[in-house]
């Protein structure tokens, strides 16, 4: 591994703990959930031989501290009109206000450690995945490739308004009954099996159910900017979560795209669990992206 460099970066209401590692094309690893930089370890590791990888803790989780409080979560009750056709459109407020705090996150930090403008390929997994798509919608001359591994934008399916009852589920238990209540109950997104045992500097899981799983699970890309920028945007998915719920929004996206979906080794996490077989699949990938000239 080449010489790893961590910081703290102030943005608005927080401060982002970051590592940067190796050396080379700048590629961003965004995590999702209950996640931390630390879940990147051991891929951040591999791929640092031909990148200079940045990873992150987003805001209030493990060291990225909040210096004031976080916005109130959705209420447990689903209040959008959901039908059985497609959306172009962020369908809740708060939804949007969340990802677009994420987005201007990760905006300022990489102009801190890239500089304004400098080229980024950009790999999110669950809501990292949500945030990776906006990121290149934003800023396409910006982000030459954006790899979404199994977002969790369930408002893309046709049966969404049931998901969307299922997380209002998982968010009330966890108000009545805690954080292990919850969890056991948000296993039936992932086949019924218990969550894997992840590399994390902290236990965000209070944070994740309380203040980001509901606004994340509400995300509906926008497929028309999206689509503008099919070719630098690459839906991903586990081999190993093929039949399960989390994994169907990137197949839908990736056909509504146009695009091919991208298997990688092992499930929603396969990139903690099989770091190095995921380095090769993701580092084939950037390797294929077409370069974007100015």
């Amino acid at each position: 591994m080449d010489t790893l460099e961590s910081g703290a970066l102030a943005v608005p209401g927080a401060e982002l703990y970051f590592e940067v590692r190796g050396s080379g094309p700048l590629l961003l690893l965004i995590p999702g959930g209950a996640s931390d930089a630390d879940v990147f370890r051991g891929l951040a590791d591999e791929l640092a031989a031909c990148h200079r990888v940045v990873t992150y803790d987003p805001r209030g989780i493990s060291r990225s501290p909040l210096d004031e409080p976080p916005p109130e979560p959705p209420s447990d009750t689903w209040t959008d009109t959901w039908t059985d056709t497609w959306t172009d459109t962020w369908t809740d407020t708060r939804t949007e206000t969340w990802l677009d705090t994420q987005a201007d996150d990760v905006g300022r930090l990489l102009d801190h450690v890239g500089g304004p403008g400098e080229p980024v390929r950009v790999f999110g997994s669950c809501a990292g995945g949500s945030i990776a798509l906006e990121l290149v919608v934003r800023d396409p001359r910006r982000v030459r490739l954006a790899v979404a591994h199994e977002p969790p934008a369930m408002g893309v399916l046709p049966d969404a308004a049931r998901h969307a009852a299922f997380f209002d589920e998982v968010h009330a238990t966890f108000r009545r009954e805690g954080v292990p209540a919850a969890l056991d109950r948000l296993r039936a997104l992932f086949g019924g099996r218990p969550a894997p045992e992840l590399p994390e500097a902290a236990d965000n899981n209070a944070f994740f159910l309380s203040h980001v799983m509901l606004s994340s699970s509400r995300c509906v890309p926008d497929i028309t900017a999206l689509t503008a920028v099919a070719d630098r945007v690459v839906m991903a998915g586990g081999r190993e979560s093929r039949t399960h719920d989390v994994h169907r929004p990137a197949a839908v996206l990736a056909q509504r795209l146009g695009r091919t979906l991208a298997e990688f080794p092992g499930g929603h996490s396969g990139y903690a669990g099989h770091p190095a077989l995921f380095a090769v699949r993701l580092a084939e990938i950037l390797a294929d992206a077409r370069p974007v000239r100015g």
